[in-house]
């Protein structure tokens, strides 16, 4: 049995800007996902000179300020996922814009699954060896009930079948610390609500935890659009972080 403490989150693959060769358009920034933003910005007015010489960030800036983000939809960013528990992926499949990929219960094994433990659990010996009892009957409560009914369903053909039937009973055992992987799409303007909503003391820790990873991520991919954001560690020490704008 393995305990995991800290969430991992990568990022796997960015939106790809192709500028059309007939369009009369040049912007000084390399980054392809904020090409496009102003790309998609411009054609809306077929603005494509530049007599002011607006920089691609001041551009992006003047979106933000007047909340016009519609054409932050354009881009979006992939990661990969690993050691959050259930519980997180719970709260994590609420934002609607975004699009998941989970790691199945029904289809892979779970009798050497790894188990999330908060800090606050794992700081207080009590605490924690309660967590490690609790998770450690789980595990052999699902391992008993993945042997009992894989035997149970003997009779069925398809072994991937029968295995799935097991599984996927057995798996009600399992308890939200179970952890869980995923990859998650979403693109920039739901990433910006995803980090007000979650990058905040309010939010639970786990979650809060993987969302200023993801943060820390696109504010080094695209510092125009994520840069407003502020990281702040408040008095009790809590990380957090906040946008100037009120809009998501």
């Amino acid at each position: 049995m393995n305990i995991l403490r800290e969430p991992q989150v990568r990022l796997i693959a960015l939106t790809h800007f192709s500028k059309p060769e007939e369009v009369p358009w040049e912007t000084d920034t390399d980054l392809e996902t904020q090409q496009l933003i102003e790309f998609a910005g411009r054609e809306c007015y077929q603005s494509w000179s530049n007599p002011s010489g607006r920089t691609n960030q001041a551009y992006i800036a003047n979106l933000l300020e007047h909340g016009h983000l519609s054409v932050l939809e354009h881009a979006a960013a992939t990661f990969r996922i690993t050691g959050i528990s259930r519980a997180c992926s719970h709260e994590l499949v609420r934002h609607r814009h975004f699009s998941f990929s989970q790691l199945s219960q029904r289809y892979v094994p779970h009798r050497e699954v790894n188990f999330i433990e908060p800090a606050v659990i794992a700081s207080d010996p009590e605490a924690h060896r309660i967590f490690l009892e609790v998770v450690g009957h789980c595990q052999e409560a699902y391992r008993r009930l993945e042997e009992i009914l894989s035997a149970k369903f003997q009779h069925v053909e398809d072994g991937i079948l029968r295995r799935k039937l097991a599984r996927q009973a057995a798996r009600m055992v399992l308890p939200n610390a179970t952890e869980t992987r995923m990859v998650v799409t979403a693109n920039f303007r739901a990433l910006r609500h995803f980090f007000r909503v979650r990058c905040t003391e309010h939010a639970d820790v786990e979650i809060r935890t993987v969302a200023l990873k993801m943060l820390r991520i696109m504010q080094k991919v695209a510092p125009a659009v994520f840069g407003d954001f502020q990281i702040l560690t408040l008095e009790d020490g809590t990380v957090v972080a906040r946008s100037p704008y009120p809009w998501d």
